[in-house]
Order: structure tokens, then sequence, then C-alpha cells
């Protein structure tokens, strides 16, 4: 079938196999083109892996430093006449890459937070890699059946103590408006926090070690953002910075946990980037499409891959010593924050509006980003072409 994007609010209803695979391609040819990263990880597991950080993540394991790797993700496979999500055919590109290179890639199709995916991916370690000396989190999920309770708790984006209202931007009409979100009640913050902090984490750490499966000097790593003062009171203040908090106390338990074998674990601070995730946070998009005006401008910008691969040559491979901020956090949004680029934003996000919008943003170049996580817009890829559904086979 001839498959085309279909936009729905801040999700694409469609994936193209071709496009995704192509995308998947383009994260390894940047990776492979920066050289093998000889002292980084031999044994990889990564738990969100099918998009974003966590699919960069395991590309730069595998062809950064040839490292085998299990991924763990919910993706729907094709059926009926339609696509498969485009985490499921990047999977599928990724694991066809990799065993082409003489790469061990395993995977988990199923929910992450729930104890038979994390028993089903302790026995694939077991019997195939024998131990991990890396485990990245990385799941973004709205919500999350807690393996004890079984109560499904359900993330919401909003601010905490007090109503917000704010600039954003319908990405796909390129209309600015303001937003108006009410305050969070305590049962969501507390379901927020369950959903999208620390404690699965935590539980999978746990699990492996228990199975001894983390290798000596093992280390874990999880994703998180800060930003600016303009979207605190939506992220930094509101319940996702709750959940973030909880992160970061979750990552001195958990090196508490890790001290036996010398291992460690670390939240590394990212910039902000094109993903389904920040898609869905108000006043977010509107401030990435103006922060990737500003950062091109200055020859600054980075991507998932970018970011990633600078995070394991740079930070945590590179032979040195780990440098962290007063927290204990990897600072990897140190380009994102800096005066001259902040003041910079700043000044647009008082001017912007839908007007002027295409002039003072990159907001061309978001909708660009936005649709290659959907593996559409890909150089060389004929989008008028039939498609088989089943391509990258499994």
């Amino acid at each position: 079938m001839i498959i085309r994007p279909k936009v729905r609010g801040f999700v694409c209803v469609t994936a193209h196999p071709d496009g995704c695979a192509a995308h998947v391609r383009e994260e390894i040819d940047y990776v492979r083109g920066k050289g093998r990263l000889e002292n980084g990880p031999r044994n990889v597991l990564v738990i969100g892996s099918s998009a974003g950080y966590g699919l960069s993540s395991r590309i730069a394991a595998a062809f950064g430093s040839h490292a085998n790797t299990v991924g763990v993700y919910l993706e729907r496979p094709p059926a009926e006449g339609k696509p498969a999500t485009a985490g499921w055919y990047n999977m599928a590109a990724f694991e066809q890459l990799a065993r082409n290179e003489g790469l061990y890639a395993g995977s988990v199709n199923g929910d992450a937070f729930s104890t038979g995916v994390k028993k089903e991916v302790i026995d694939l370690i077991s019997r195939e890699l024998g131990s991990v000396d890396l485990v990245v989190y990385s799941l973004a999920s709205p919500r999350r059946t807690h393996p004890e309770t079984g109560w499904t708790h359900k993330s919401v984006i909003k601010p905490i103590g007090r109503s917000f209202t704010d600039k954003t931007v319908d990405v796909d009409k390129g209309i600015v408006h303001d937003v108006t979100l009410e305050p969070a009640s305590q049962e969501e913050i507390e379901d927020t926090v369950a959903v999208m902090g620390g404690e699965d984490w935590e539980l999978w750490i746990r699990a492996l070690a228990e199975a001894n499966l983390l290798a000596p000097e093992a280390a874990t790593l999880a994703y998180s953002y800060i930003g600016p003062e303009v979207t605190w009171p939506i992220y930094h203040n509101g319940t996702i910075g709750g959940a973030k908090a909880d992160l970061l106390h979750r990552a001195q338990r958990i090196e508490d946990l890790l001290k036996p074998l010398n291992g460690r674990a670390r939240v590394s601070i990212n910039k902000a980037v094109v993903t389904q995730a920040s898609s869905a946070i108000p006043v977010v998009p509107l401030y990435i499409a103006i922060l990737f005006k500003v950062m091109k401008a200055k020859g600054l910008h980075e991507g998932c891959i970018e970011q990633v691969h600078r995070l394991f040559a740079d930070r945590l491979y590179h032979g040195g010593a780990l440098e962290f901020d007063e927290e204990g956090r990897i600072r990897l949004d140190e380009r994102e924050m800096r005066a001259d680029v902040q003041d910079e934003v700043a000044r647009i996000w008082k001017e912007v509006t839908t007007g002027n919008l295409t002039e003072l943003s990159d907001i061309e170049g978001y909708r660009n980003e936005f649709l290659k996580l959907f593996g559409f817009g890909l150089a060389g890829i004929d989008y008028e072409r039939e498609t088989d559904l089943l391509v990258p086979a499994r």
C-alpha cells in the first residue's frame, strides 16, 4: 500500500517502514563516522529502545563500541492493512543491521513495567549474554500498571499549585496562541510520579542484581530535562518536574545498590529535541522551534544521536573522571543553556506571533523532525511507491 503521514494532534498514526529504516541508518552512519569507541560498553540493556534517546543509545552502543544489545519496548506490529508503529519498524531495521555486523541484537516487545517482561528479559540476558555492563532506562509512557497493586496510574502534564497561561503553537497549522492549564490535584501529582519517576528504574536494577546479571563496574543511566524558566511552570516545577525529582532520588538509591559492584547510577540532563513525548507538552514545541533557530545559527544544534554519542564518547567512556553538577547530574544541556542562546530565545519568545512564526522560529525544521520520527521526509525514499508493510522483515 502507499503510506502517507496522517497526523492527529501530536501523534502521527501512520509510519513508513522504508523511511524508518532510513532514519535508523542515518543515525548509524553518524556513529560510524565518529570511529569506534574502544572503551565503550560490551553488553547493553536499553529499556525503552524503540525511539528517541533510547533508540540512539542502542545505536551508539552497538555501532559505536560493537556492543551486544537487548532492547525492551512496546510497539504494535502491522496488521489488517495497517502499518506498524514507527518504533516497531525502527527496531526491525536496527536488529537486521546489527546482525549484518555480527552483533547480537535481542528484543522483547512488551510492557516494561510488568513483572513478566522483566523476567523474560532476565531469562534472555542470562541465556544469551551472561551479564550486562550498561543499563539505559529511557521509557516514555503516559500510563503504568503497577506490578504489585495492579492499579493503572495515568500521568498528566499540569502545573502545581496554580494555573498557568503562556504561548504555545499548533505545529500543524502554524498558529501561535495562549494555552491555560489548571493545577494538578495531589492524586494527579502522585500518579505522574508513579508513571514517570524512578520507581520502575529501581525495580529493573534490583531484579537484574538479584539475578546476578550486572557485571562488575556496571553503569546505569536515565535521561531527564530541566530547560529554561519559560518552560518551568509546565515542566520543571510541574507534575513532570516532580517525577524527574523522584528519578534523581532513585538514582542515589540505585547507586547505593551498585556499590558492591563498584557500579554507578547517573541521570543525564539532555537538551530539548523533537520526540513524541516532547510534542505532547504545551509550550515546549514553540520553545523548541525557537531554540532550533538560534542553535542552528550558532552551529550548536544537536539531535538525539549527537547527544548520546557525545555522552558516551566524552563523558561515560572517555577514560577520565566524570563531571557532575551540584546535584550529581551529567549535564549535556550546557550548549542549550548558554547565556547567549537563552537570551536570544527569550527575546524571540516575547515577539513571536502567528504572523512572524516562520521568520522568528524554525517551525519548518520542527515539522520535518517530527515527521522523521515516523519515517516520512527522508531523502532517497519513494513515498509514492507501493510499500510492503512487513518490510523490513522480522
